[in-house]
Formats: structure tokens, sequence, C-alpha cells
């Protein structure tokens, strides 16, 4: 095995928590091979991440290496009231959700949230306790919802609804989220996932918030979001297949054919996509994962996924750093089977009438076609690999940037191993490629790469040419 076949296309996400949080944690991870830090905000204080952020950036520092941070709000979470001990709800039974109950009991609940009242109809599905106990709506008043137990079970305070075929009429933004916003965008922080994503105009809310301070990742979790998942695409700069909540709210049955559109779509518009939840979740408390895990984080590289996502394998786990080492070992052991196996390989993309998509099509045939060691991407956006990273080249992608922050941001993004680029003018900064290339032992003398540029050289949105240099 050379040295390109240890470089892993496929990057991994790891959530930082209680147990993985200090210096030598995030620095045994990185090592493990984590690209992308995510911080969930529905747990923890402002002080608790600051303190992960300052020790992601001082062991990035430390290592000379390069990781994004993902920040997580935790968007409108529905929850009932409080309840007395040991209710049961029977099926067939009517049960009452209302504004004013101040103790849950056999018979009514408190739901306080105004924006359900207004959006719900008779036939309507009420879940609750991620799908555990179902019920369906009979009647409507403006202060109190009737209906009927579909599933039965037991009721326990403060547990989270679902209301799966209902968009609700209500900002994307809770005054949590609003304050943690105003917190992140102070930090040094690359993506933003926005959680309960229902429509076009969520993402569009979001991001007149937030700028082009960071990337929005939107999180497809909501079956409604599906109506508009190409727009929805369109308008944010990556996208996470939450498979938690949608698995809630649609048959579970759906969801691997629901995963596989998303990441088609996604590849198409050359936007990064995450696939998470329960990937390893047996290692929880297990050092080693189940087969049926194995094969689902697999499932993912074969699909296309640019990333694949650890939850609370990493932030409460007792095996973080394990976790992590084999998680980077199936993804390996998947990407070695599509280069000995070319037919299991994402899917080739259509190439639309867009020429920078036609250019970088070009770039990755004409690489392969000559055996070059690497495809070398300079770009100031980072749009450039996107693109390139979109046509998932059998080759190493090297990415050469100005920006700092593109280069973090590009943590997330399928094959792509990303420098600061410190010259001015094309023929300095191809030399300091192939310096970096050979450091790196990418390639050695008298080996081919291919450029992929823009001229003007150095102009953004530009690229429009193709070069092969030798070693």
């Amino acid at each position: 095995m050379n040295n390109l076949d240890l470089l892993r296309a496929t990057k991994i996400v790891a959530t930082l928590g209680t147990t993985s949080d200090d210096k030598e944690v995030i620095k045994s991870l990185i090592i493990a091979g984590v690209n992308v830090f995510r911080l969930n905000f529905s747990h923890g204080n402002h002080g608790d991440h600051l303190k992960r952020i300052t020790n992601i950036r001082a062991v990035e520092k430390e290592m000379d290496c390069n990781v994004a941070i993902l920040t997580d709000l935790q968007g409108p979470k529905y929850r009932i009231g409080e309840v007395v001990e040991n209710i049961k709800v029977i099926k067939g039974n009517n049960y009452i959700f209302d504004k004013n109950s101040k103790l849950g009991d056999l018979k009514r609940v408190n739901l306080p949230h105004e924006e359900i009242y207004n959006s719900l109809a008779i036939g309507s599905k009420i879940l609750m306790d991620d799908g555990k106990l179902q019920f369906e709506v009979i009647e409507i008043t403006d202060e109190s919802i009737k209906t009927e137990v579909i599933v039965g079970g037991y009721i326990k305070s403060r547990k989270g609804i679902n209301l799966p075929d209902v968009v609700l009429n209500t900002s994307p933004l809770t005054p949590k989220d609003i304050d943690d916003l105003k917190f992140i965008l102070t930090q040094e922080i690359d993506w933003i996932a926005l959680s309960f994503v229902q429509k076009l105009s969520d993402v569009l809310e979001v991001k007149k918030y937030v700028g082009n301070k960071a990337g929005i990742i939107a999180k497809i979790e909501k079956p409604s979001a599906l109506g508009e998942l190409k727009e929805i695409i369109a308008a944010c700069e990556g996208v996470m297949v939450a498979r938690g909540d949608l698995g809630v709210e649609l048959p579970p049955e759906s969801v691997p054919g629901i995963q596989k559109e998303i990441i088609l779509a996604c590849r198409e518009q050359g936007k990064p996509v995450i696939v998470a939840t329960q990937m390893l979740e047996s290692m929880i408390d297990s050092p080693s994962p189940t087969r049926a895990e194995a094969s689902d984080v697999a499932t993912a590289v074969f699909d296309g996924a640019d990333a694949v996502m650890l939850s609370a394998e990493t932030a409460v786990g007792q095996f973080p750093i394990e976790t992590v080492t084999i998680m980077n070992r199936i993804i390996c052991s998947a990407e070695m089977h599509i280069k000995d196996h070319p037919h299991n390989a994402p899917q080739v993309l259509e190439n639309g009438n867009l020429i920078y998509h036609a250019v970088s099509r070009s770039a990755v045939k004409l690489a392969e076609s000559v055996g070059a060691s690497a495809v070398v991407a300079f770009t100031a956006s980072g749009s450039t690999a996107y693109r390139m990273a979109r046509e998932r080249p059998n080759l190493l992608l090297v990415v050469m940037t100005p920006e700092l922050k593109v280069k973090r941001r590009l943590s997330l993004l399928w094959g792509a191993y990303s420098f600061v680029s410190k010259v001015q003018g094309y023929e300095a900064a191809i030399q300091e490629a192939k310096d970096i290339i050979k450091n790196k032992s990418f390639a050695k003398t008298d080996d081919t790469i291919v450029v992929v540029a823009g001229m003007p050289f150095g102009i953004s949105g530009s690229t429009n040419s193709i070069r092969v240099v030798d070693i």
C-alpha cells in the first residue's frame, strides 16, 4: 500500500462533549482521523463551548493541521409539560393536549406552543418520545387538541413532540438560537448547522443573520423539507442528513432511499453532505461496533457522502478515540473496495450546461488518462474545490487557497487536502504547490500533476484553465 492509499477522501465529523473536550483528547482524535469538530448547542453553556473552541484552535496550531468547527443550533424543539408518575395511555382512548394544564395526568397534558394549535388539522399525527407514542388529532379548539391514542405507552415529563405532516408557521431561530448565534459569530468557527429546516425561507432567514461569516448547513430532518430539497441545497453551503428525527417522522424503511436521494442531489449541486445519527452508536458503551453499523458507515461512503458524523459516541461515550479509529478503518476499507471495484463507486453525474463543471470533469479525465498523482485546484472562494470534489475523482485533490477560513471550511469536503497559498502570481503558486506535494510525499520527482485555475490568476469565479505540470 502506497502513501496515496492511506489518504482518506470521506471526512469524519466528531462531536465534542464532557468526555472528549480537553486538549490531549482532541489531539488524539485528530490523529485518529477527525477532520471537523461539532459543538452541539443543545447541551452545555457558552463557557463550555468557548473552552472547546479555544482547545481546538490551540491544538490545530500546535499540530499544524487543518480542522474545521461546526456549531449545531438546537432549533425549535417542542416538548410537553410535567406529568405525574406512571401515566400509561391506552390505544383507542382519547387524550387531550392543552395550554392550561399544570400537571399532566391520565386524561390530559400541557402543550404550551401556540404555533402548534394554529397549524394542526383534523387527522394530523402527533408523535411523542421519538415516536414511541402516537396520537391522531380528532378535534381542535383555541385552547386544546383532542386526540385518539394510536400507539400507547408511558408518558414522561418534558418529552419531545414531533409533527410529521405539519409545516409550522414559525421562525427557524428561537430566542436561545439567536443568543447562541451572537456568541458563535464572535468565534473562529466555520460552519453553522440549522436544525429542523422545514422550508427554503428558513435557510434564507438565517443567512441574512449570518452573512458570509460561516457556511450554513441545512439539517434535513423534517419531511416537509424534502418538498423544496433542491432549492434548500442551492441556498445553503452544505447539508446534513439528520436521520434521528427524520427516522421518527418518516417510515424507517424509507430513510435509506431518501439518504441516497439527498446525497445525490447535493453532489449534483456541488455542496458537501454529511450523513449523521447512530452510525456507531453501540460504541457509546462498547469498544467495537456491530456489523450492521460498519455496513451503515460503508454504505454512506459507497453513496458518495462527503462526511460521516459521530454524536454521542464521541461526546459522552466511553471510547471516543477507539470509535474514530474504527470509523477511519471502515471508511478506508470501503474506499479501497471502490478503487478495486470501480463499478461500486458513486454514480457519474451529468455535466449540465455549466462551463465550470465541464472544466472540472475535463481536468479529472485528463489527470486519470495521463496517470497524474494529483489534481491541484487554485481557489479564492473554495468554489473550484467543490466542483472538483463533485466528480469524486479517483486521485488526490490538493487545494491551494489564500484564505485561512476557506482552507478550514474545506476540511468538510470530500477528498480535499487544503493549504494556504502564500505567494503571488501563477508560476510562483504552481511552484509552491509542487513543493508542498513533494514535502507531503503526495508525489515524487518526475510524477505529473494537473493544475486547475482561473485566468487572470487570483480572480474569484474565473476557473477556466487546465495545465499538466511535471514535478
